[in-house]
Formats: C-alpha cells, structure tokens, sequence
C-alpha cells in the first residue's frame, strides 16, 4: 500500500502518499541530533546547579536525555500539525489515520510509546511494524491511530471548468482575504477543491452538508464583515475560498505549501 486512501461521509476521496521507512529514519536522525544539541545545552546550564549537589545535576541531566527527545516530538508535532524539524526539512507529516484533526493524546501518545518501537535496539520493533503493517505504522501510531504520508508537491489544476471567473466578493476586503490564505493548509485547499469539482456528483442533501462543513470550518478562521458572509451560500463561500488560494495572483505558485489536516485545521 503506497497512499492512505481517505472517502468522507459524504463520497470525497482523497489519497496521501505513505511516507517509507527510509525517508522516516531520516527524519528521525535529524531531530535525534536536535535533541542531542539541546541536551548539552541543558547540561550546560545545569553545570550551576553541580556547584551544590553534583548527584542532583547528574540525575537532571539523565532525566532530560530522555524526556528532551519526547517532549521536543510532542510541542513541535503539535504546533507544527504533525511535523517536527526533520519531518519539515524532509517534507513528512504525521496526520490521523481517518483524516480528522491531529487530537492531543495521538501526538502524546506516539512519542510515548517511541520507547517500545526503539526496542531492543535501533528502532527494531517499530521498523518491523513499519513493514507490516498497511499503512507502514509503528506500534505508536497503531496505538494513536496517526499515520506518517509524504507532502506531495503541488500540482496546478486546471480551475476554469471548476471556478470559472465569476466575481469573488472576499477580495473586497484584501487585509482578511491574506489572512485567510495564511491560516489554510494545502491538504484543506485540496479537500475543498475537490469537493466542487464533484458536486454535481454528490446527492443533494450530502452536497449541502458537505459544503456547509468546509465552509464552516473556513469562516471560524477569518470571520469577513456580516454583509459579505451573509449574502454567500455556503457552497458559494467554499468556491471564493478555493479561488483565493488558487489564485491569489494568478498562478498557483503562492497557494499553500503544505498540511494534512483535512477540515478545521489549528
């Protein structure tokens, strides 16, 4: 299995390609050395508190050579949506395995259970379950259900059959609409892009729902002045949406780069 193969309620699919137990290694590699880095610093600094009890800055020094690694896994998973310095320099994210928003508890968990996956040496257990699994899961992201995919480079769609060039009331209003494209993610911009380009495939009352979520989850970013929401339906918003993000100047090349949240993002 190469993609995670995501359908929503409503009949939209998309795939995100796996990311392989190489490129993962290496991403693991690099924030291994980050966190070495940051353990000697810290050892640095305790080196003032070996002044009074040498047991007692030994014994910090211990602890955070094993909680700098986790903690530094959970705080930037976390705020970075399921990306960490070397999953970022090598384009890898960690995301939910039915495509819902990264929770809190999968982020603690996978890093906790890191552990276990390094067992009984160099990452043995979680590299065979990388293999063995569908979906190329360590037994962390097996116990938080996350799975690490590959950020695809972004391709340029053909939009005028999906968006056509109609006026986009957002871009009155310059300042929200730059704020609004700063706050979505590439993987939210393909959900959304996709969606209108199936509508006409979608059953009425799913087409409703599905566009009144998307939209939904857009407007809690940038709320735009009531007389300008109010007068789109929300399939109508979605589509100025998407035409901002896909055409904030004419080519695709400023649209969003990255994340693989799928709606309502952080």
């Amino acid at each position: 299995m190469t993609h995670l193969r995501i359908r929503t309620p409503e009949g939209v699919e998309f795939a995100l390609p796996l990311a392989g137990p190489v490129i993962r290694a290496a991403a693991y590699l690099i924030d291994v050395a980050i966190a070495m880095a940051a353990t000697f610093v810290l050892s640095i600094l305790l080196s003032v508190v070996s002044l009074a009890s040498r047991d007692l800055a030994s014994g910090l020094i211990q602890v955070g050579f094993f909680v700098v690694p986790i903690l530094q896994g959970v705080l930037l998973e976390w705020f970075w949506n399921g990306q960490t310095l070397g999953k970022r320099a090598l384009k890898i994210r960690v995301v939910d395995a039915e495509g819902l928003r990264l929770r809190p508890h999968q982020v603690v968990l996978r890093n906790l259970l890191r552990a276990i996956d390094f067992l009984p040496a160099f990452y043995l257990v979680g590299g065979a379950a990388t293999l063995l699994t569908r979906s190329g899961q360590r037994l962390g992201d097996v116990a938080a259900r996350t799975v690490v995919v590959r950020i695809p480079s972004p391709v340029s769609p053909n939009l005028d059959p999906i968006l056509g060039h109609r006026f986009n009331s957002l871009r009155s209003h310059p300042h929200l609409a730059a704020r609004l494209r700063q706050s979505i993610n590439a993987q939210e911009a393909g959900v959304a892009l996709a969606a209108l380009a199936r509508r006409d495939q979608l059953d009425p009352a799913d087409r409703v729902r599905l566009f009144a979520e998307i939209a939904s989850g857009f407007r809690e970013r940038v709320p735009f002045p009531s007389d300008i929401d109010e007068a789109l339906a929300d399939e109508a918003f979605v589509r100025n949406v998407v035409e901002l993000l896909y055409r904030p100047s004419g080519t695709l090349a400023d649209a969003p780069q990255d994340g693989m949240s799928r709606l309502g993002g952080r």
